[in-house]
């Protein structure tokens, strides 16, 4: 259907922009946080306007049919966008937060910390998805979650499969060596980096992981590949692409990086 990164035999990714990837795992084709609309402007009462600045690599049509949707929270646009939503109705399976699914309704089921939820795969086996605890800025989970939302990430096991994690929002290294306890080590951690930026946002400190904190991410969890997601097409994004690589090569370990297509 696309092309997509799978070197060394790690499960297969595609970094289509912003948070959006594809992942076949198991048989199975995952995507992450659907972001598909043209470049513009997202206002939202009380709250900053978010400025979309690129376009995702593909459209909807070009990465269906998907099984399974894996939204990290439903409430910002950088996340969830007009035709992310759209698209949501064509997929038989969305697996975001509790409060999430609550808004969103439809196939929409939410996870609460280390819940898991079996996907069966086309050759009869299972995948496992575990939703994992994440929280979108520094400081206390619930202060945050008062202000900005729930967020939840996800781990991916299966039988003779590797152990994939996506991030989501997440802005704690404490919560990804919650991860590593569990699930450690990972072959895959596909990472939401980028260190979004608000001035009137818990006063601009990072509500994700900056560059340096996704190497640290990294050494925690064990990842044998990183895919950094979510570090271009948005202007709160503060950090980008060459941040990623320069953190990683400063810490040796640019061998870990796979930019997956994008």
């Amino acid at each position: 259907m696309f092309a997509t990164s799978s070197a060394s035999g790690h499960v297969p990714v595609r970094v289509l922009g912003g948070p959006t990837a594809v992942l076949e795992y198991g048989g199975l084709c995952l995507l992450t946080d659907p972001t598909f609309d043209a470049p513009g402007e997202y206002p939202s009462p009380g709250r900053p306007v978010l400025v979309k600045t690129a376009p995702s690599d593909l459209g909807p049509a070009d990465v269906l049919p998907v099984d399974v949707v894996l939204l990290s929270h439903d409430e910002h646009p950088d996340n969830l966008d007009v035709a992310g939503r759209a698209l949501l109705t064509d997929v038989p399976l969305t697996l975001t937060t509790p409060a999430g699914a609550q808004r969103l309704g439809g196939a929409a089921r939410g996870l609460t910390d280390w819940e898991t939820v079996e996907l069966g795969r086309p050759d009869g086996g299972q995948v496992t998805v575990t939703g994992v605890p994440a929280v979108h800025g520094p400081g206390p989970r619930d202060l945050i979650e008062a202000g900005l939302g729930q967020v939840v990430g996800f781990v991916l096991t299966g039988d003779g499969l590797p152990t994939v994690y996506v991030s989501g929002d997440n802005a704690s290294l404490d919560l990804v060596t919650a991860v590593a306890d569990r699930f450690g080590p990972v072959d895959t951690a596909v990472l939401h980096v980028g260190a979004p930026r608000l001035p009137v946002v818990l006063d601009g400190a990072a509500i994700v992981l900056t560059s340096v904190q996704a190497v640290e991410a990294a050494r925690i969890l064990g990842a044998r590949r990183v895919v950094p997601a979510h570090y271009d097409g948005w202007a709160h994004f503060s950090e980008g692409r060459e941040d990623v690589i320069a953190a990683f090569t400063a810490a040796g370990l640019s061998d870990l990086l796979d930019l997956a297509g994008h």
